[in-house]
């Protein structure tokens, strides 16, 4: 287990290097020019010349990359070109909003999804099942942006019982995460739903059924563990699509997270930021996929990775 975990530790470098030279080129892609951008639009040539030396974009491309990936190594990320502050400074203030929306949006996501979708396991093809999945399917079709606008609309301009903007209190983030979250509770369902109805036809539960067994505890005991392999696979994947992928909603709740600042980022060209926050993501997917092989062996005793 342990050689197991420094092999993937070290496949992080790797990786993370192809996804900063990909994010290198596409940033250096973008139409416009960040010089111009951060010496303001009255500045004449001379200035913008001098911004673009005092930013080191007057080097070659391949003397750039090597000066960003020193410095990233570093966990120095330079200057955003928007605001003249320390990008990490920029990303450890937004941090902490995301990571708290992703959480509330993952915890009820994971409560309802699992519940629908076990219940329409044990009651395949009638009313809880078709009721079920009937809402999972409009989880995922409804769009997030339109789920936030109409909730929006609902709960604070017409009841006024929520705050539609900001992350200062508690009911702040009820709008969000649910708007952000009701898209993973639909797949959850779906997901839980389809390897309970696997796990469901195992000989062992018709073992336990065939001795007695009261079926909530063949459901809760014998059935949840065997069935939470593939679905806590995808609460990984969902957990770090939530982190990254609240842009959207960030940017329709006027939240001051990750996602909006990611906005804010390409429309201004700010290269440092932008570059800071997808190897941030990138990182994030990495640590989430090595966590989730480690839970596996505690929610299955039985795996065991090779030395």
């Amino acid at each position: 287990m342990l050689n197991y975990f420094v092999k993937r530790v070290l496949g992080v470098i790797p990786t993370l290097l192809i996804v900063a030279v990909l994010v290198f080129l596409f940033v250096h892609l973008l139409p416009g020019d960040p010089a111009r951008l951060a010496a303001g639009p009255e500045a004449d040539t001379a200035t913008v010349e001098l911004v673009r030396k005092d930013l080191g974009l007057d080097k070659p491309m391949h003397e750039q990359f090597v000066r960003f990936f020193a410095n990233a190594a570093r966990g120095e990320f330079g200057m955003s070109l928007r605001t003249k502050r320390p990008v990490s400074d920029e990303i450890g203030e937004r941090f902490l909003p995301t990571l708290n929306l992703t959480l509330a949006s993952m915890a009820w996501a994971v409560v309802f999804g699992m519940a629908i979708g076990i219940a329409s396991a044990v009651w395949r093809n009638r009313w809880p099942d078709r009721l079920g999945m009937t809402l999972a399917v409009s989880g995922i079709s409804f769009p997030a942006f339109a789920l936030g606008m109409l909730l929006m609309e609902v709960f604070s301009v017409q009841l006024g019982w929520l705050p539609s903007i900001g992350a200062d209190s508690w009911k702040h983030y009820i709008l969000p995460s649910l708007t952000l979250g009701a898209a993973v509770a639909a797949v959850m369902a779906r997901f839980t739903r389809a390897s309970f109805v696997e796990v469901l036809q195992e000989d062992f539960v018709r073992t336990a059924r065939a001795k007695g067994v009261r079926e909530t505890v063949v459901v809760l005991k014998h059935c949840l563990r065997n069935a939470m392999i593939p679905v806590v696979t995808m609460m990984g994947l969902q957990f770090g699509f939530l982190l990254g992928g609240s842009i959207v909603v960030e940017k329709v709740f006027n939240w001051p997270g990750l996602g909006r600042l990611l906005v804010d980022a390409v429309e201004m060209r700010d290269y440092p930021v932008i570059q800071a926050e997808v190897l941030l993501f990138s990182l994030e997917f990495i640590l989430i996929n090595l966590v989730v092989d480690i839970l596996y062996t505690v929610i299955n005793p039985t795996i065991r990775y090779a030395k």
